[in-house]
């Protein structure tokens, strides 16, 4: 079992930075595969990015440049830095972890409860 705990959202103007911190349970966190997903609302829930057990990463092509995830296995936390943020990035990010993961949130077997990203333009 593994629980996910996100912070770090808030309100930020257009062109600003946050960073999301999502810290996880487990003494397994670095054998996991880990996730973002972002939901705006009315829309389905997003795939953002992830970062492999190995480190690799990878983006969704409307983030690709501004936003960078990365992962601490000592503190059993995953980031995202988000750059040059826009109005079409407010939204709902979850963070995710499953043994196997991929950019379906289908792959995932757990989630936080996700924290709130807002951008004013």
């Amino acid at each position: 079992q593994v629980q996910l705990v996100e912070s770090g959202g808030g309100l930020v103007q257009a062109g600003g930075s946050l960073r999301l911190s999502c810290a996880a349970s487990g003494r397994t966190f670095s054998s996991y595969d880990m996730g973002w997903f972002r939901q705006a609302p009315g829309k389905d829930r997003e795939f953002v990015a992830r970062i492999d057990w190995g480190r690799s990463t990878y983006y969704a092509d409307s983030v690709k440049g501004r936003f960078t995830i990365s992962r601490d296995n000592a503190k059993n936390t995953v980031y995202l830095q988000m750059n040059s943020l826009k109005s079409e990035d407010t939204a709902v990010y979850y963070c995710a972890a499953n043994e196997a993961g991929g950019s379906s949130r289908l792959t995932y077997a757990y989630w936080g409860q996700g924290t709130q990203v807002t951008v004013s333009s």
